[in-house]
Order: C-alpha cells, then sequence, then structure tokens
C-alpha cells in the first residue's frame, strides 16, 4: 500500500483517482492529471506569474504532506518552454526538495523540449522503428 492506496486491487485505479482528484482545487495555474501523472504549468510574463506557480506548488507540497503522497523527485522537472536565446534560471521547489531544471521531458509518451524543437522525439521514434 502507498499513500492509503491499495496496489495490484481492482479498487486501486478508482481509489487513487478520487483520493488525487481534489489535487486541483487550490491551484490556480492549469493542472493534468493522466493515470499517476500530475502536471502544473502556468504562462510566465513577469515575476508575479512566477511567484503564484510558487505558490501552488507550495499549495501542492502542503497537500501532500496533509494526505501522505510522495513525489518521486526524480520524475520532477522545472522546464521553461521558449524562443528565447537568454532565460532567467528556474528556481521552484515542492515541498522541501529544489525542482531540477530540465532541457527536455518526456509526458504521456512524447518527448518535449524546452525549444520547442520535436528533434528528441522524431529521433526517438527512428530508433524504436
Amino acid at each position: 500500500m502507498t499513500s492509503g492506496v491499495p496496489q495490484g486491487s481492482v479498487l486501486g485505479p478508482p481509489l487513487f483517482l478520487a483520493y488525487v482528484n481534489v489535487i486541483w482545487r487550490n491551484i490556480e495555474s492549469k493542472t493534468g492529471l493522466f493515470a499517476d501523472d500530475c502536471i502544473i504549468y502556468r504562462k510566465i510574463l513577469n515575476t508575479k506569474d512566477v511567484e503564484k506557480l510558487q505558490t501552488n506548488l507550495d499549495r501542492l507540497g502542503d497537500w501532500m504532506e496533509r494526505n501522505g503522497m510522495k513525489i518521486n523527485p526524480n520524475k520532477s522537472k522545472a522546464l521553461s518552454f521558449s524562443r528565447a536565446w537568454v532565460r532567467d534560471p528556474l528556481n521552484y521547489s515542492l515541498g522541501d526538495q529544489k525542482s531540477p531544471e530540465a532541457s527536455c521531458c518526456k509526458y504521456l509518451g512524447i518527448i518535449i523540449r524546452n525549444d520547442l524543437s520535436w528533434v528528441d522525439q522524431v529521433n526517438y521514434t527512428v530508433q524504436k522503428a
């Protein structure tokens, strides 16, 4: 049993969904939930947007603590999608752990790069073929 949800049982998926389905209620940024994946994102135009996103991450961290949920730090990443040459460093944290900045991530089977290029996805697909 992890975080109160029995693993490998028929009841596992519906209990997990009931468990995490309230994550978005206190978060102003956009969220996406799919199976056991959660993504939080926000268009950043100024420092207020940066602060709002961190506030939302803090709220998620509080929810995790109250509900005994643990996030795998190896699967948590901070990305900034932009075609700009110069980027400000990302300094987001979830709970007591800083979210590492990454140049790309795999989400729902698609590799997304911070420069919006599809080169990694194309190379991955070609290798699999």
